[in-house]
């Protein structure tokens, strides 16, 4: 482990100084694009204006043969696109792929200023995050990057769950991870081939003796335990939680109530693999007006955060302050990027 003194020193002569905070940006929804097709990189000019980050997907869903067009693609749709308040990120190929390599060297090179975060899959353990980390500090020196990029870490591997303390602390660049939930449950050997959500079969039954004869299964959530220790495990590090993909794009509602359980445990967002998802994650992942408003009773009815009060029956004090405050921050990112959302939150 560095000592406190070396933690935030640059890896590399010439390297940008790594953040001691993360930038405050508006991470609802991470829509990823397969940048191989050129249909899909003709359509980021409008998705710009419409979600808060774009990724350039380099690793699954893009075939063995179009690794090298994916990456030259993403290159071409970073220069050709002026990104402004919208985050510009990628997924690269895994640590162990034949593509990593030219991946990282070839888009610093080429785009390194206007990339804000690499997504970095199977993580497994610190040491990923510090050879990522090493290497991407020698490339912004020789490129000349001014600002460094940022790592996002996917958990998707029983391993990196198992350490996702130790990769939430690894450095300075890191910015956050994501649920895997696909390989994540091949690599814990689950019984499922879906892609996020539920399933039938993980539920419980009320007892017996109780009901009698009428006994109604009721479905549980298989990711709960999981992004219970990524978020606290992202919290106390000071980075940012998310949710992966959804799979199955015709079950609107299902996607919702998977996103919103993950907003009400503490995630900034989720991923959108389908243009359907995005205005389900801004939906989600933005406080309701309702509870904007009662969250701001409470910070006026406390303006310095101390003693008690009572606000339609309920006790507030310092604790529920701290919510309200969250509650009110997130509002006023949201409201800065969405004139009608700013509109119901009386910002």
């Amino acid at each position: 482990m560095k000592t406190p003194r070396a933690f935030y020193q640059p890896l590399a002569i010439g390297a940008p100084a790594p953040l001691r905070e993360l930038p405050t940006r508006l991470e609802r929804m991470i829509h990823f694009v397969p940048p191989h097709l050129e249909k899909m990189r003709a359509k980021v000019p409008d998705l710009i204006g419409t979600v808060d980050v774009v990724l350039g997907n380099l690793e699954d869903a893009i075939p063995a043969d179009q690794k090298v067009a994916a990456r030259h693609g993403f290159i071409e749709m970073a220069k050709a696109n002026d990104f402004g308040q919208t985050g510009l990120w990628t997924r690269v190929n895994c640590l162990n792929s034949p593509w990593l390599l030219d991946d990282l060297v070839e888009i610093v090179q080429e785009v390194g200023d206007k990339l804000d975060v690499v997504m970095l899959p199977k993580v497994e353990g610190p040491w990923d995050i510090h050879y990522a980390d090493q290497l991407l500090a020698q490339l912004e020196a020789r490129a000349g990057v001014t600002k460094p990029i940022l790592i996002h870490a996917i958990l998707e591997t029983a391993e990196g769950v198992k350490n996702v303390e130790a990769i939430a602390t690894a450095s300075p660049r890191m910015h956050g991870m994501s649920l895997g939930p696909a390989d994540l449950a091949a690599s814990r050997g689950m019984k499922t081939t879906r892609v996020g959500g539920g399933h039938p079969d993980y539920a419980v039954l009320p007892d017996a003796a109780e009901t009698g004869a009428s006994r109604l299964s009721v479905q549980q959530d298989l990711w709960h335990y999981t992004i219970a220790k990524m978020v606290d495990a992202c919290m106390a590090a000071g980075i940012k939680a998310f949710y992966g993909p959804f799979g199955d794009f015709s079950d609107a509602a299902a996607c919702e109530s998977q996103f919103r359980n993950a907003f009400l445990m503490g995630c900034a967002g989720a991923w959108s693999l389908h243009p359907s998802q995005i205005a389900i994650a801004k939906t989600v992942f933005s406080p309701d007006p309702d509870e904007v408003a009662f969250a701001r009773r409470i910070l006026e009815a406390m303006p310095d955060g101390s003693g008690a009060v009572m606000i339609d029956g309920k006790m507030q004090d310092d604790a529920t302050w701290k919510q309200a405050s969250v509650i009110v921050d997130l509002a006023r990112l949201v409201a800065a990027r969405d004139p009608d959302l700013a509109s119901a939150y009386g910002f």
